[in-house]
């Protein structure tokens, strides 16, 4: 049995951050915001599966209220360069990192394009009343924006330090040749295989699966890569990593095909075209996404299942809604919850949509996910424009959801109701 150990110097950095939030607020500042937007990826940088940004290091430094070149920061900045140069040095540390450069590349030119559109709304808007809500959606998106920028910055200097590192390496040997089979990639991983294709002997890089698996999109991605696995094996559907069987039928055969694609592409450094595997589920049929989240994390990929999910958040409110359904459906009552949570960002007259089409679906209780944690990050004048798209069917719910909330929420939300004329509805 092997264990795996982390660095010594990942465990340090993991310690003191771990002390640095015992002094902080977790429902509070930049500590409450990443909290609350992505706890499973900052569960993993505690836990020292993942390195967490220096970006967000500084934010967790300023709500300490520590100052930049402090004592505490100057320390800060030590131990997260040896224990980024550790984390960075593993097998496979190069090519994750640069895909999760590509992640972020992605998310830099997405906040970009809407910082654009909302600029353009808020100039249109100059005096009116959704003015404030679009001046405070503008300033999250330019935030995403710094964040995305800055994360590129870094990751490319940590890209740039590990190859002067290896510059001296031997050359790693070329991957096997791929036995005779049908065509892999975006365009063909959901096609089913015939069962003398599903049992010829191709050896596929797995990954461990000791430790926290890395996740959250919103730190950059997770650094799962096939090329540090020991093992092989052809595609099998057994069970999830979480205990429920692998999912029978043609969805089953469809997700262990793009979870083998998957792993290959990652085995041979294609980390760009990984990603674009991993986007294209989400334009086949929805229902095949449970099966998929049961294969990514029987194969030690639930980083790619997170990654997934935030890259649905994006989608149509329609097709937001349908995936949220089916999951809620699955059983997977924590992923929708987390889509739903993650897609709260979008414009109101989209999520308008999304709550239509989940109740219309007989999704109640997703709605209601829906609209508590719109309620939980965006603002009172925010939820009183969201009123406005449906105002007798969305004040009860939002004033519900507030009061889920707290006792303040629900008063601030009444205000914005009465300002917006909806006091009524």
């Amino acid at each position: 049995m092997t264990v795996h150990q982390l660095p010594v110097e990942v465990a340090a950095f993991a310690h003191w951050l771990t002390e640095l939030a015992g002094r902080l607020r977790p429902d509070a500042g930049w500590y409450g915001v990443f909290a609350e937007r992505d706890p499973d990826g900052l569960r993993a940088c505690f836990d020292g599966a993942e390195i967490l940004p220096w970006d967000v290091v500084e934010a967790l430094l300023q709500d300490a209220g520590e100052p930049a070149g402090g004592p505490l920061a100057t320390r800060a900045g030590a131990l997260y360069a040896a224990a980024a140069t550790a984390h960075d040095r593993r097998p496979g540390g190069a090519a994750a990192l640069a895909e999760r450069r590509d992640l972020m590349e992605h998310e830099r030119r997405y906040a970009e394009s809407r910082a654009r559109e909302l600029g353009e709304r808020l100039r249109a808007a100059a005096g009116a009343a959704e003015a404030a809500g679009l001046e405070n959606d503008l300033a999250w998106v330019r935030d995403d924006h710094a964040r995305a920028t800055a994360r590129v910055t870094e990751l490319t200097a940590r890209l740039d330090r590990l190859g002067a590192a290896a510059g001296t390496a031997p050359a790693p040997p070329p991957p096997p040749a791929p036995a005779k089979r049908r065509p892999r990639g975006a365009r063909y991983a959901w096609l089913e295989e015939s069962a003398e294709e599903r049992t010829a002997a191709v050896a596929v890089p797995v990954l461990p699966t000791g430790g926290a698996a890395p996740r959250g999109a919103r730190f950059g991605g997770g650094e799962a890569d096939a090329a540090g696995g020991a093992a092989t094996r052809a595609p099998a559907p057994t069970s999830d990593a979480a205990g429920g069987a692998s999912a029978p039928g043609e969805a089953g055969r469809a997700a262990a095909n793009a979870v083998y694609a998957l792993q290959r592409l990652r085995a041979r450094g294609r980390s760009g075209e990984a990603h674009a595997l991993l986007c294209e589920a989400l334009t086949g049929p929805p229902d095949r996404l449970p099966a998929l989240a049961v294969e990514l994390h029987r194969a030690g990929l639930g980083a790619d299942w997170s990654t997934l999910l935030w890259e649905a958040a994006s989608l149509p409110p329609g097709r937001l809604a349908a995936v949220a359904g089916v999951l809620a459906d699955a059983g997977r009552a924590a992923d929708c919850d987390q889509l739903l949570r993650q897609g709260v960002a979008r414009p109101v007259e989209e999520l308008a949509g999304a709550c239509s089409a989940l109740r219309a679906d007989g999704h109640h209780r997703e709605a209601h996910a829906l609209l508590t944690a719109f309620v939980r990050v965006r603002t009172p004048e925010d939820a009183a424009r969201l009123a406005g798209e449906d105002p007798r069917g969305l004040v009860p719910q939002l004033l519900g959801a507030a009061r889920v909330v707290s006792v303040t929420r629900e008063r601030d939300l009444l205000h914005a109701l009465r300002v917006a004329g909806l006091s009524g509805a």
